[in-house]
């Protein structure tokens, strides 16, 4: 049987590797995890709130240790690996406060002496996630899915895996129930034989436009639900009334957080021509000025990226838009050191066609076009197969919202990087997938929307 190896991005040593389970093991873990549903789906929302209170301390309690099982399993820089465990706490206490409302039966008027809709759990949600955020991802998706009264299996990244066990574990601490979520270690080549399961009712997958595309492909063979949040390649529009030091401050942690491997993060930045030159400059000397070094060193503000083939995928996007007359404004050279290591790198005069322009760039590497006017800044954001996010940087906020309208993504900021908040709905449109995640809109994803009726 084979092994998932984890390995520090940072120093490419090995930190330790864990036994795949079969599928004979894994159909067994899902057996479990629906007899739990059986149980599960009658508790009280304040009885599963009080679950969720504890998984929140213990998340909190262990923060230092999680975080730094997190930089060390995929770079992240360890400053935001705490706060990511903080965000993981926030999560499970907003909806232990508001599944219960969320889902309350809405009566509806009709002739019916009694008519309302109910909001009722479906049972084992198996959930792909990535490796990016492999907490916070997790927790996204299982805080809702189970004070919806759903359970709930994992498929995580190869790579974190020690963060997947340590999540499972901590769920066992809160004192779920045997089968309430469950880590399964598993090759992606076997998720086929997951989704097929009988007790698997639905799936959720964070994650590329291919493995997308192949999951939800399966699912929908065996009319299973899914909710997908894929790749984005995220427009800003610069406008010419724009603080270039602020403008320039949101593009530069924009492109660099999470060592730029977000999906939401800032990547291509269309900015109008009447100060184009001026945020190049400023642009450079703050991308330039962002220290590059080990992750769990305090004043690093970006680290390597997850791996070392990510990184040489990276490269190629990079030396392939330079080729079709992409100007190197800066970086663009792998560093002679150990580790998935990639310089903060600008890439300017971009246009459709180009691939720093079409294909999502997973690292620090930002992309700058030059638009005439407003409108070409928006034609511009919108031709892309992507829609995830996309934002507006402005003095103007009227006329920020008014372009923010217009933008086709699934979120759309104004003078400020997206983000997820769970109180907002999250997601994307085009190939960046469908479905949402977070708020009251994302806890129903994943019920059974259910008319009552009674003369």
């Amino acid at each position: 049987m084979s092994k998932s190896i984890s390995i520090n991005p940072a120093n490419e040593e090995k930190i330790a590797e864990y036994q795949r389970i079969s599928l004979d093991e894994a159909e067994q873990k899902i057996n479990i995890a629906h007899a739990a549903f059986k149980t599960w789906r009658s508790w009280s929302f304040k009885k599963r709130a009080t679950l969720f209170k504890n998984l929140a301390s213990i998340l909190e309690e262990n923060k230092e240790e999680y975080a730094q099982l997190m930089t060390a399993e995929m770079g992240k820089i360890i400053g935001q690996s705490r706060k990511e465990i903080e965000k993981c706490a926030l999560v499970c206490r907003y909806y232990a406060d508001h599944a219960s409302s969320m889902l309350a039966n809405k009566t509806v008027n009709t002739e019916a002496s009694k008519s309302y809709v109910t909001f009722q759990p479906l049972g084992v949600i198996l959930a792909v996630m990535p490796w990016n955020f492999p907490f916070y991802q997790v927790i996204r998706f299982a805080a809702p899915s189970l004070m919806a009264g759903n359970v709930g299996v994992l498929k995580h990244a190869s790579n974190v895996q020690g963060c997947a066990y340590a999540i499972e574990e901590a769920f066992e601490k809160a004192g779920f129930p045997a089968g309430c979520f469950s880590n399964l270690n598993l090759s992606s080549d076997s998720v086929e034989s997951v989704i097929k399961n009988k007790h698997i009712v639905a799936v959720t997958l964070t994650g590329s436009e291919p493995a997308g595309r192949s999951v939800a492909a399966i699912a929908g063979k065996n009319l299973k639900k899914t909710v997908m949040e894929l790749g984005g390649s995220d427009a800003y529009i610069v406008l010419d009334d724009a603080d270039l030091e602020k403008a320039t401050d949101l593009a530069t942690f924009g492109r660099l957080q999470n060592n730029g491997q977000t999906c939401i993060a800032a990547k291509r930045f269309i900015v109008l021509e009447a100060i184009y030159d001026a945020f190049l400059e400023r642009y450079k000397t703050k991308m330039a000025a962002a220290m590059m070094g080990e992750p769990t060193d305090d004043a690093t503000y970006y680290g390597p990226l997850a791996r070392i083939d990510l990184r040489d995928d990276l490269h190629e996007q990079v030396t392939k838009t330079i080729t079709q007359g992409g100007r190197l404004v800066l970086g663009g050279t792998i560093p002679d050191r150990k580790g998935a290591y990639y310089p903060a790198t600008i890439l300017a005069d971009l246009k459709p066609g180009m691939t720093g322009f079409d294909e999502e760039l997973f690292g620090p590497v930002a992309s700058v076009i030059k638009a005439k006017d407003e409108q070409e800044a928006i034609n511009l954001a919108n031709h892309s197969n992507f829609g995830l996010g996309s934002g507006v940087i402005t003095s103007n906020k009227e006329r920020g919202e008014a372009i923010a309208l217009q933008l086709e993504a699934g979120n759309s900021f104004v003078n400020k990087l997206v983000a997820s908040d769970p109180r907002m709905p999250f997601g994307g449109i085009k190939n960046s997938g469908y479905g949402r995640e977070l708020s009251g809109y994302g806890i129903r994803e994943f019920v059974n929307t259910k008319s009552i009726w009674i003369n």
